[in-house]
């Protein structure tokens, strides 16, 4: 199945501004890429292939974000009872996803939530 053109951009700037953060490393367990800082995930990327919907899924402990992240159209608490620890799955294909600058504002919390003080700390002073 063809990813559309948008939401695979879409999913290349919010990965690559993901790998931009302090310390992070991309993986590539359970077939799909995640983005991790001190060997934790903070985002989830999923498969850029074609064979499951574009999306990715965050760490979202504000609750404000995770409210407005929840009202976009597909998204959903994470599941494998991620959802219960502020997890989040937003589809980027579908009619009215949110922009990428949106989600990469989401995974900026995602990181903050997951990485040490120390790396937070140089994040902030970019």
């Amino acid at each position: 199945m063809a990813v559309p053109r948008s939401a695979l951009k879409k999913w290349e700037k919010v990965r690559g501004f993901a790998l931009g953060m302090p310390g992070a490393v991309e993986e590539f367990p359970w077939g799909e890429t995640v983005a991790k800082v001190n060997k934790k995930v903070f985002v989830f990327l999923g498969v850029s292939d074609g064979s499951y919907p574009m999306g990715v899924t965050v760490k979202l402990k504000d609750e404000a974000a995770h409210a407005h992240a929840l009202t976009c159209p597909g998204a959903e608490p994470a599941g494998y009872g991620l959802g219960k620890a502020g997890w989040v799955s937003i589809p980027l294909e579908q009619k009215g996803a949110p922009a990428a600058e949106l989600v990469c504002d989401w995974v900026e919390e995602s990181y903050r939530t997951i990485a040490p003080k120390r790396l937070i700390a140089e994040l902030d002073a970019h």
